[in-house]
């Protein structure tokens, strides 16, 4: 493959990278101002248009009001203020509608130019129908909170995150994959290297975005607003109230805080932890950069995470540490990128 087709298929798959990126931070500003479940009903098509008079609003005003979310929580709602939750579930989906076009129309561009090898063919399809089962399953996930219980459910809120982030993780390495050589040293290496260790740490990150997701579908991030300790103790009182026991580690408020909180300061050891261990390595300037900034940016996620717990989850704060995690799960793959495409010498 030429460098311009590569040059032009990262700037577009990139760009598409930045969209989903965009499309999860507008996902957490309507999570966090309960925009969700404003629009109960899913058009992919004509749902393009939004209410263009009062009359339209009216319409779809009524519509919200034959829900638990208006009938349970928001009796008295004004017109005004429906049209605010609505505008950030219309933003959000519009945007996953424009990905759709975004990504069609390059690709047949360079499908026709014969610009794409078989096994990028794939690659994208692969994409395409990732984003697509990413849509289907946003409305499966808003379709859980339109029944009885006003509130989407969090295991349904888990996997529409965790699609989010895998599409974006798998979209980064392909990108990085078009340039390959260029983090390839030409040197000689041993066959020891560090890319086992990377996936527990990517597989512990990946829990923890799990868990954060059940902590923001439970609201648990609204009570036990101190920190370090929770409820006073450093272990608190009442982990396992319900029955099964087991059902608490992903059903019970305090329970679910209380293991984000431990994966939290976990993540704070275990990732340092890597960066001292890589010191015994002789990496290449792209290696050592990605596992420092690596380390880094966990750290600072600790903090915004700290942050947004102490000060009852502000909007700009619970957005900051969602997008946050987005950065810490695409620095884990490029890391995971390097250290499997380029072996390490021990420096021992």
């Amino acid at each position: 493959m030429d460098t311009k087709t590569k040059n032009q298929l990262t700037l577009w798959l990139s760009s598409a990278l930045l969209l989903i990126f965009l499309m999860v931070i507008i996902g957490g500003i309507t999570r966090l101002t309960r925009s969700g479940l404003s629009m109960v009903e899913w058009h992919p098509i004509s749902g393009v248009i939004p209410p263009m008079n009062e009359s339209a609003w009216q319409a779809e005003f009524e519509k919200y009001q034959q829900y638990p979310e208006y009938k349970k929580l928001n009796q008295g709602m004004r017109l005004d203020e429906f049209k605010f939750i609505f505008f950030w579930e219309y933003v959000h989906r519009l945007i996953g509608r424009l990905l759709g076009i975004f990504f069609i129309i390059p690709f047949a561009y360079f499908l026709v130019m014969k610009k794409l090898n078989p096994r990028l063919i794939r690659k994208l399809i692969l994409m395409f129908a990732w984003g697509g089962l990413q849509g289907l399953y946003g409305w499966y996930m808003v379709k859980s909170g339109l029944v009885d219980v006003p509130h989407v459910s969090h295991y349904r809120l888990a996997g529409h995150l965790i699609l989010a982030f895998g599409l974006m993780a798998y979209i980064l390495w392909t990108i990085l994959s078009l340039h390959r050589e260029t983090f390839i040293p030409s040197t000689a290496y041993n066959k020891e290297h560090l890319s086992s260790k990377i996936n527990w740490l990517l597989s512990v990150i990946i829990l923890q975005i799990i868990y954060g997701a059940f902590v923001a579908g439970l609201k648990a991030g609204y009570g036990w607003n101190t920190f370090p300790k929770m409820a006073g103790q450093w272990v608190p009182d009442g982990l396992l109230p319900l029955s099964p026991w087991y059902i608490n580690f992903t059903e019970h408020n305090l329970t679910v805080q209380f293991i984000h909180r431990i994966l939290g300061w976990f993540l704070c050891m275990l990732i340092p932890g890597y960066w001292r261990y890589t010191r015994g390595f002789t990496l290449s300037p792209q290696q050592d950069f990605a596992i420092t900034a690596l380390m880094n940016i966990v750290i600072l996620q600790f903090l915004l995470g700290m942050l947004t717990l102490i000060w009852v989850v502000p909007v700009w704060l619970g957005v900051a540490h969602q997008a946050g995690a987005v950065i810490l799960v695409l620095s884990g793959v490029y890391c995971k990128f390097l250290l499997d495409n380029v072996e390490l010498k021990s420096s021992s």
